[in-house]
């Protein structure tokens, strides 16, 4: 009989709300319902518990690639999360050559199919030049059917999203194939029009990537894609909560419009997430990290993150104003639904996974399970 453990007087976060002096109990790798008498107790008093973060957007961390790096780097990199609070994440890669990124689908395909990822996200090739940010405008190119469905059948059925220009010619019909086989369609890195954003979302697209950043910012006259994609409750956004992408003000606008359930946290952490600055590369590009900043050393232009999901919760809460319970919703229950893996993560319910997060009052991380193994220990007694 596998070992049973009671984490009882914390504040417990539950899809129904908070739960004051609550108890999680653990049986093994998941979270059942009852206990026996003898079960082990553990005490958090003084803290929360909440469920284990969902990214679903994440290009790397610990000084590792997932676009570049070898499986032992990207196993460095799950684990950088891990400690971070972050049980449950999808690896994205850059844009790079088909081949090369064919070849990726099949590296990151095993480690979805043992359980260390929850999927692949393909940010690129298949974004506008006039928006491409961080990635290499040399190997873009148009969201060509034929070729979206060469990295479906690479990734062997674990292909969860595409981030796609659905302006630029065969993005309509790519969205279409994508929808049809049930990946998320998300539109991003784009310079399309209001009335083009309304057609992709028409055709399936149910994300935006990254909203407000690689698209036309808001404009009275021509709204662009952020109005068309506030608007429609078809769409769940994506929004990096480091201080650095989006003003506070943003944010709160995209909670407005959205509400709680149609937001997303993200990290689009890139290697040196949980490693620190210096000089590093996203896909082909030199990119340089400072103060926690990243950006290309060519240009100059953001390129993905530093952050991690801890530090997105507390900022959200602390900073932002949000309510621990819609906090947990855009970093855990949305992006699961979205992944389709709610039935196993994203909340704390009986019968899934044991992956949660405990944090103190401060609501600093202080302890880490993931499968009923704690990954990092609380502070007891």
């Amino acid at each position: 009989m596998a070992a049973v453990k009671v984490l009882s007087g914390a504040r417990v976060v539950l899809p129904t709300g908070v739960v004051e002096n609550g108890r999680v109990i653990v049986e093994g790798a998941r979270i059942a319902g009852s206990a026996p008498g003898s079960a082990e107790r553990v005490d958090l008093s003084g803290h929360w518990v909440v469920p284990g973060f969902v990214d679903m957007h994440v290009h790397g961390g610990g000084g590792a690639s997932f676009t570049n790096g070898t499986v032992e780097d990207v196993l460095k990199g799950i684990h950088t999360h891990r400690l971070h609070g972050t049980t449950t994440m999808v690896a994205s890669t850059v844009t790079g050559e088909m081949d090369f990124l064919a070849q990726r689908a099949g590296l990151l395909s095993e480690l979805v199919e043992q359980g260390d990822l929850a999927g692949i996200h393909f940010e690129g090739p298949f974004i506008s030049p006039c928006r491409k940010g961080a990635h290499s405008e040399d190997l873009l190119r148009h969201p060509d059917p034929a070729e979206v469905r060469k990295l479906m059948d690479a990734a062997r059925g674990t292909a969860r999203m595409f981030t796609l220009a659905t302006e630029l010619p065969g993005g309509l019909d790519s969205v279409r194939l994508l929808a049809e086989h049930g990946v998320i369609a998300a539109i991003g890195h784009t310079d399309a029009t209001y009335e083009q954003t309304v057609e992709a979302i028409d055709a399936g697209a149910t994300v935006a990537t990254h909203l407000y950043n690689a698209m036309p910012a808001l404009g009275h006259r021509a709204p662009g894609p952020i109005a068309a994609l506030l608007e429609d409750e078809r769409i769940t956004v994506e929004l990096i909560n480091d201080g650095t992408h989006l003003h506070p003000a943003s944010l709160e606008l995209a909670f407005h419009h959205k509400g709680a359930d149609r937001v997303a946290f993200i990290t689009d952490a890139m290697d040196a997430a949980g490693f620190g600055d210096g000089l590093y590369h996203l896909g082909p590009l030199e990119v340089e990290v400072k103060e926690g900043v990243a950006r290309l050393v060519e240009g100059g232009s953001i390129a993905g993150s530093t952050l991690t999901l801890d530090r997105a919760f507390r900022r959200a809460v602390s900073v932002d104003g949000l309510s621990v319970e819609d906090a947990v919703r855009a970093l855990c229950a949305n992006p699961a639904r979205l992944l389709g893996v709610y039935d196993r993560v994203g909340s704390l319910e009986p019968g899934k996974d044991a992956d949660l997060v405990v944090l103190d009052e401060a609501f600093a991380l202080k302890g880490v399970m993931r499968r009923g193994e704690w990954i990092v220990a609380p502070p007891l007694g």
